[in-house]
């Protein structure tokens, strides 16, 4: 954890405010500056942010690898574009425990390559390197690439966002392995019971999957229009999941005109004030 935020911390904890320092401010700022999808938000909701990206900074441990120094900028980056999912998810000192099975971060400078083995239907083992912009294990760390970090203010205008996307997976695995089916509130979408709920998620996620992948296969194998979001996320369920998350909170607009009828679905899940 940088130094100024330990300080901080325990400074804000003793006084009841939050991130009062002239240094902080100054961070603060810059990152909201370098991200248009963070400084649109409403006053309230940058406050509500800003906390959560303390309390997110408090509890986690960066690492950069081959070298990379992770500035106090680069680290108040990752944690307010980490908690944006979270925001209005419950109270900020209890939702955090969405990402309660890890502490630490690794930042890349660039993208990275991983050592894979994969056992074929014959027992055959193979092993490959497989290029990765970044990665979140389930009960294990988060990996990022610091390129693709910073480059997420022009990205959001192609839906596009590393951090949401990893941490979107972090939010698919609290329950068990990512199936692209989060665990659902109490109540969901006026559903009283959860296996009903989650027949809900999954009858509407999954044809809006099977259209992105057939889109994605025509562009591919026959020159159509190439779909707005990464195809990426036509590879399975949990992939759709996160690169949908990525759209729905730094590109709104563009992802309810291309995915109308996750928005609902979305909205429901992500925004749940007047419930906490």
């Amino acid at each position: 954890m940088p130094r100024w935020i330990d300080a901080i911390w325990s400074k804000s904890r003793d006084s009841g405010r939050w991130g009062s320092s002239s240094q902080t401010d100054a961070i603060w700022h810059q990152v909201l500056s370098s991200f248009t999808f963070l400084a649109t938000l409403d006053a309230t909701s940058t406050i509500r942010l800003r906390e959560l990206s303390l309390l997110f900074l408090r509890q986690k441990e960066f690492q950069g690898a081959h070298g990379l120094q992770i500035t106090d900028n680069m680290a108040m980056a990752i944690a307010a574009q980490a908690c944006l999912p979270l925001l209005h998810m419950g109270s900020p000192k209890k939702v955090l425990v969405w990402y309660g099975d890890f502490v630490g971060i690794v930042v890349h400078p660039a993208e990275m390559r991983a050592h894979r083995e994969r056992v074929d239907e014959a027992g055959v083992v193979h092993q490959y390197k497989e290029e990765l912009a970044g990665e979140a294990m389930a009960g294990g760390p988060v990996t990022l690439n610091w390129q693709d970090v910073a480059n997420a203010g022009p990205d959001a205008a192609l839906g596009r966002n590393l951090v949401i996307h990893e941490f979107a997976h972090k939010l698919d695995m609290r329950s068990g392995e990512a199936d692209g089916c989060p665990p659902l509130p109490h109540g969901f979408m006026g559903i009283a019971s959860a296996v009903q709920a989650r027949k809900h998620w999954l009858a509407t996620m999954e044809p809006a999957f099977e259209s992105f992948r057939e889109q994605s296969t025509l562009a591919e194998r026959f020159g159509q229009t190439q779909p707005w979001l990464d195809t990426y996320a036509a590879d399975s369920l949990p992939e759709f999941f996160a690169v949908a998350c990525e759209a729905y909170f730094v590109n709104r607009e563009r992802f309810a005109a291309e995915f109308p009828a996750l928005v609902p679905l979305f909205n429901n899940f992500f925004d749940r004030r007047g419930r906490y």
